[in-house]
């Protein structure tokens, strides 16, 4: 029997510092790449249409149901606004969409100028600053500056979509769908860009962009049995579009962009936007998801969602590059009620457009293997707007970041850590037609109403301060308790607070 090697101290103990040495060096090495960043975007998806949010639902989520055991589940999220346009700016820019021209509801018809300014931070350009490669796919919703015939000045329609023989018409007239599209996705960071000026089934022109230009001519009214449906606006549609298969396109470029990336740029990170329809008006879901949910065709839709999350899980994981992925599945608003019985936004108060919790709570998924806990909940308060610093967060070397206005770094909640200061943290939520409210700890205040702030018992700008509603989220999440009364003291503050908020520039 061979006698084992033994070596003597002086050559032991070099060794061992030899091997720490190189493992930390390994550890700092694999702490300094940067993560791919892959962020889906659902619209309209509430918190109670998520299985794993609501055992209850009549729509079984099993791909997002998996991430979130694969993750972290987030159970106090929420957009900055009860609707699309507007959060999604939030998102982008990490600021509040009422510092801008848009006080109330969504933009619309291509009269709308972008949202966000000529050099205004976005996460895409953030990120392309720290070297990542940057896809938008899908919904843009935030205003394209189109280009016209002969000069013609683009007229404000006033949304007036459904007076289809005026301005709203004679503007898409005069588009000049042969020039370039400025203003969008590659203006603002963006490095590739594949999908819609607005709502994707909705919204015309009925066609999509690819990077700055349409891929084909809109030049067919859309039919009659298609405007039908409720919130469609007519306009002008490429010959064979479908709305039934928008998502299933958005997501197979969504995989063609990782395809890309992995076969030409492995060596680089890459952030992917992915904006879906689904589940919004109308609901035409696609042959495969028809009959999939209990709940109806709002419902099929949810489960296309599903099915794009784990088409895109799949293509990670092909890859290898799950472990390096932070991969985040949430919505940009609440959702519309749901049918059959279904409670789409769980037990939380309202529903889309609503400056109640149900238009505004979202569900909220991240997964980072290795960095997220599998498993794991956080009740820590998020706002879609904090997005943007926290990703300054984990793409910056230096691990400094800079003050935002609306925005918070709330990465270590992701980890399972305390966020500092959390109880002291201010978010302001928007309803559909512009009714504020804040959130700060376990209170919400709800300003200048007594019903949902989205077209009842609203009250004139001089009564803002005097009429409201106050909830303690802590005791009553489902806001059937009004404190307003009895805690004059509280809503004074936080009154003051929403107000010094609103006037600071």
């Amino acid at each position: 029997m061979q006698k084992p090697i033994v070596f003597p101290w002086f050559v032991i103990i070099p060794l061992i510092l030899s091997v720490g040495s190189c493992s930390s060096e390994r550890n700092r090495k694999a702490d300094s790449i940067l993560p791919n960043i892959v962020l889906i975007l659902a619209d309209d998806m509430g918190y109670g249409d998520v299985s794993c949010f609501n055992p209850m639902s009549k729509i079984q989520t099993p791909h997002i149901d998996k991430l979130a055991l694969e993750g972290m589940m987030f159970t106090d999220a929420h957009s900055p606004s009860a609707v699309c346009t507007p959060s999604r700016y939030g998102l982008l820019t990490g600021r509040y969409c009422w510092r801008t021209r848009l006080k109330k509801g969504v933009i619309l018809g291509y009269d709308e100028a972008p949202l966000i300014v000529s050099g205004q931070e976005t996460i895409a350009s953030l990120l392309k600053e720290r070297g990542y490669t940057s896809a938008c796919i899908g919904k843009w919703h935030v205003g394209l500056n189109w280009q016209t015939k002969d000069g013609y000045q683009m007229q404000d329609d006033n949304n007036q979509y459904q007076d289809y023989s005026g301005v709203y018409r004679k503007n898409e007239e005069h588009v000049d769908f042969e020039k370039e599209i400025r203003g969008g996705p590659l203006d603002v960071g963006f490095d590739y860009f594949f999908g819609t000026q607005g709502c994707s089934t909705g919204d015309p022109p009925y066609c999509f962009i690819e990077n700055k230009k349409t891929l084909g001519i809109p030049t067919i009214p859309s039919p009659d049995e298609f405007t039908k449906h409720p919130g469609v606006a007519p306009g002008l549609m490429v010959p064979e579009w479908s709305s039934e298969t928008v998502d299933v396109t958005f997501t197979e470029k969504a995989i063609a962009f990782i395809d890309k990336m992995q076969t030409e740029s492995k060596a680089d990170p890459f952030f992917l936007y992915l904006a879906l329809s689904s589940p919004h008006i109308p609901f035409l879901p696609p042959d495969f998801a028809i009959g999939k949910s209990e709940e109806g065709g709002r419902g099929d839709l949810v489960t296309v969602v599903d099915w794009s999350v784990g088409q895109i899980v799949d293509v990670l994981n092909r890859y290898d590059i799950q472990d390096n992925t932070l991969l985040i599945v949430t919505s940009d608003n609440g959702p519309r009620r749901g049918a059959n019985g279904h409670q789409s936004a769980g037990k939380f108060r309202g529903y889309k457009a609503n400056i109640w919790e149900g238009g505004h709570r979202v569900p909220f998924i991240a997964r980072w293997p290795g960095k997220i806990k599998a498993g794991a909940q956080s009740d820590q308060v998020l706002s879609l707007t904090d997005l943007l610093p926290t990703f300054d967060f984990i793409s910056n070397e230096d691990k400094q970041v800079k003050a935002y206005e609306d925005a918070y770094n709330i990465w270590p909640a992701f980890i399972g850590e305390e966020v500092e200061e959390a109880d002291e943290m201010v978010r302001i939520f928007h309803s559909a037609l512009g009714i504020f409210a804040i959130r700060r700890g376990a209170w919400k205040l709800i300003q200048g109403t007594k019903g949902p702030g989205s077209g009842r018992f609203t009250v004139p700008q001089d009564s803002l301060k005097l009429i409201g509603q106050l909830y303690n989220l802590a005791s009553d999440p489902g806001e059937t308790k009004d404190l307003w009364n009895q805690y004059p003291e509280l809503v004074q503050e936080l009154t003051n607070i929403l107000e010094e908020r609103k006037n600071t520039r």
